[in-house]
């Protein structure tokens, strides 16, 4: 069972249908965390998952990244939950510590990402290039033009004007027609196939 699945699921402790996170005090919640127990763990999903949520999104202003941060701070304290010790201090601050570096972890990603596609467009771009003076370039085009080649036609779109013709998500999805976010899926799906050779996850750099 995942994280997230635990934490989704309604325990009955104490008196009968009265979920775990309604019957136990913080106090109580946390000593059982400490344990090991699942059904603290689904309490403390849903007494402060809103929580960690609300501090990843005001801070990364992207929702899905927001959802990805809460999901690696409950995982994250689940699997070091040996390291917890409730008389040292509550167990909402011990996740409030953790979001912090989740979001300084995603923020850091966020920049190498850039950094990527910023070099691959970098390596892409045909136009004041001499071919003979940098064959080294030539054969990193040559690689990436086949790499995009075997894309499925909507994704090798999306990439190919974000690379070659530097536009960002906003400005594809006009020129398309297509929804931002479908520019944003097939993009996503598009980086993370070159990224088999590319050797990470790069993501088209939004408007």
């Amino acid at each position: 069972m995942t994280a997230r699945q635990t934490a989704e699921t309604t325990v009955d402790v104490g008196r009968p249908w009265t979920p775990v996170e309604e019957s136990l005090t913080d106090a109580e919640l946390a000593t059982g965390f400490a344990a090991g127990s699942e059904a603290c763990l689904a309490a403390a999903y849903h007494r402060w998952g809103r929580l960690v949520h609300t501090l990843a999104r005001r801070t990364l202003g992207d929702p899905r990244e927001a959802e990805d941060v809460t999901q690696a701070v409950f995982l994250a304290a689940w699997q070091g939950r040996g390291n917890f010790a409730p008389e040292r201090g509550p167990l909402a601050a011990w996740l409030v510590g953790i979001t912090r570096r989740k979001i300084a972890d995603a923020l850091s990603a966020r920049t190498r990402r850039a950094d990527l596609v910023a070099a691959v467009g970098a390596t892409v771009s045909l136009a004041g290039e001499d071919p003979a003076a940098q064959p080294e370039s030539v054969l990193d085009r040559v690689l990436i033009g086949q790499e995009l080649a075997k894309l499925p036609s909507p994704q090798r779109r999306v990439l190919s004007l974000a690379f070659y013709d530097d536009l960002t998500q906003t400005q594809i999805a006009q020129l398309t027609g297509w929804p931002l976010g479908t520019v944003k899926s097939h993009a996503r799906r598009g980086l993370h196939r070159l990224a088999h050779w590319i050797g990470d996850t790069p993501e088209v750099r939004a408007a």
